[in-house]
């Protein structure tokens, strides 16, 4: 779809008959075809679809390119399937005609297409949503500020997608598309700056808080008869404090180095305030019976989850993450598997990294006296899933040359690791009822803010330092301090986490780095992580590794750990703008490196 069909789709939705997709698709509720787009200022239930609707075009889980298929591009994650996507990125074989990414466009582009249509001469704020003029300001006000904040959204992901330097070396962004487009206009937009992308969606994270509840929760609203219309039922939703997350997370990449050349320290100061912001609502505010506390483990199987600051609506009864992940051999297709580099990433039991004396590290039995997040992240060699809540193991895993689970066949992982991490343990596919759990996508959760936090604090003041009211280090406490998803506890004690931070800006940077790199493994994340920390392609472009395990004959093991896999390929830091849009608009920019899909 290119850009201008976008702007189509809408209006054309009386068409049913001859459109690709159901009418449903775009506007909820949208109950039949006997109604045109003009119809849709005449029915509220169709106005509140505009902003509703686009919460559906978000994606519900990681098994996709924007969730561990995009891990697939780092040193994190192999797939596979060579032919794919992803994979073919990686190896620097991708062709235009397989552009994985143009979905997104589309759909961050339809999405603000709607939101702009409703924000359009206030038109949407100015409805009738209900006669009592009380609940009606409540509702109007809600959905206003909602649709800065889905615009704010689906602009950041365009800005971290496809955000990235033209041949002339300008940081340059995405077109910014305020109003609903002409379509009886010729449609030949120009990318944005960078800065100027960055400084649009603040300023509608900033319209989206000023109409917004700090957050969708009962406790918040006092009148028990508003609550239907400002309160928990509308979880899942953006609200005040999700609005401030994102504009963390904006900050933390421009005050990067590959978009900060000029180091303005006063980006990773934005960063670290509102990451405080939110961490600090979610301590003093979200700290409610049976809701947020910050040593809890995720669960990624609860939509309610208080860690959760946005997420994704839910698909309820799901296996898709247990099929993926699972090899054939417990009925999975294997379709990714961990890399030995994220591996060797896990400490040991004590916080000290694998490669530090103390840590007390034996490459001949590697899988031994892990931190305890490796056990509940990663299947290794001889690693057992344990059904939840009982001892009784559904699967062993063997991964030794001619095993059951060794790399090779087309449905088992190509490095001898499999994941671990949002597979739900109480499914067995071999149980006469198969117990599936809803999944979702965490968007935004509390790590997500710790971390920014850590990252951007340290930046400016260092580990040590008090302006927040909350060090870096003591909030990386946070971080290794909480409990894992199989019932493992964090560091009671952590002598590293305050050798590193004595040890100063630099060392402990590194150690941010590779903290959020365990916790945000297989989420999606790496991809752009790594590319905002690095000014050239030599960090990205690095082999990934597996073990080679060989059973010996008295039943131990002898682990190689180097054996390359596959190389990564990479002549952008950036993602391409989509091929065909270049095709359509001759005043885009291509991000630099793309030569071929100008």
């Amino acid at each position: 779809m290119n850009f201008r069909t976008i702007y189509k789709s809408v209006l054309s939705l009386a068409l049913v008959s001859v459109s690709l997709v159901s009418c449903k698709d775009y506007l909820d509720p949208y109950p039949n075809g006997n109604r045109t787009s003009d119809d849709i200022w005449r029915y509220q239930d169709m106005v509140q679809g505009l902003v509703g609707n686009c919460y559906e075009n978000m994606t519900r889980e990681y098994n996709n390119n924007e969730g561990v298929y995009l891990d697939g591009a780092t040193d994190d994650v192999v797939i596979t399937s060579t032919t794919n996507a992803i994979a073919r990125m990686a190896v620097g074989a991708l062709p235009t005609s397989q552009d994985p990414f143009l979905t997104y466009w589309d759909r961050d582009y339809r999405s603000i297409y709607q939101v702009n249509l409703f924000l359009k001469d206030r038109r949407g704020y100015n409805t009738r949503f209900l006669v009592n003029q009380h609940l009606d300001s409540l509702v109007k006000n809600r959905l206003q500020g909602e649709a800065f904040a889905i615009r704010a959204w689906f602009q950041w992901d365009l800005l971290q997608k496809f955000g990235g330097k033209g041949s002339d070396g300008q940081l340059l962004g995405f077109p910014i598309v305020l109003e609903p487009q002409d379509i009886s206009k010729e449609v030949n937009l120009v990318r944005n700056t960078y800065d100027e992308c960055v400084k649009q969606i603040l300023a509608d994270c900033d319209s989206a808080y000023k109409y917004l509840p700090i957050a969708h929760r009962d406790f918040l609203v006092p009148n028990i008869n508003d609550r239907a219309y400002a309160g928990a039922r509308y979880w899942g939703r953006f609200d005040g404090i999700s609005t401030r997350a994102i504009k963390a997370m904006v900050y933390l990449t421009w005050a990067s180095p590959r978009f900060n050349p000029g180091n303005d320290v006063t980006r990773w100061d934005m960063a670290a305030k509102f990451a405080k912001e939110v961490m600090d609502f979610k301590l003093k505010t979200d700290a409610v019976t049976n809701g947020f506390g910050p040593a809890k483990a995720v669960n990624w199987f609860d939509p309610n989850f208080g860690g959760i600051v946005f997420a994704s609506r839910y698909n309820n009864a799901n296996d898709a993450m247990e099929r993926m992940f699972y090899p054939a051999g417990f009925q999975g297709t294997g379709a990714v598997g961990a890399t030995q580099e994220l591996v060797d990433a896990f400490p040991m039991k004590n916080g000290y990294p694998i490669t530090d004396p103390k840590s007390l590290y034996d490459p001949a039995k590697p899988y031994d006296n892990r931190d305890p997040r490796f056990y509940a992240t990663i299947f290794h060699n001889t690693a057992k899933a344990v059904k939840i809540n009982t001892t009784t193991t559904m699967y062993t895993f063997e991964n030794w040359l001619g095993a059951k689970d060794a790399a090779g066949p087309a449905n088992i992982s190509r490095t001898n690791y499999h994941i671990k991490k949002m597979v739900f343990m109480g499914l067995n596919f071999s149980d006469n009822s198969v117990n599936r759990q809803p999944h979702f996508k965490i968007y935004i959760r509390w790590e997500h803010m710790v971390l920014a936090f850590a990252e951007a604090a340290n930046q400016v003041e260092g580990p040590l330092g008090s302006k927040y009211g909350l060090s870096a280090k003591d909030a990386m406490a946070y971080i290794r301090n909480k409990n894992n998803t199989d019932g493992g506890k964090g560091f009671t004690t952590d002598p590293y986490l305050t050798e590193v931070s004595a040890a100063g800006k630099a060392a402990y940077n590194e150690f941010v780095k590779n903290e959020r790199r365990l916790e945000l493994c297989f989420e999606g994340q790496r991809f752009f992580d790594i590319r905002r920390w690095s000014t050239n392609l030599t960090d990205i472009n690095k082999p990934v590794h597996r073990p080679s395990i060989t059973r010996n004959a008295d039943g131990t093991f002898t682990y190689k750990l180097n054996e390359t896999v596959e190389g990564r390929v990479f002549s952008s830091a950036y993602l391409p703008i989509p091929y065909a849009e270049m095709l359509n608009m001759s005043k885009l920019v291509q991000n630099e490196g793309w030569d071929a899909w100008k």
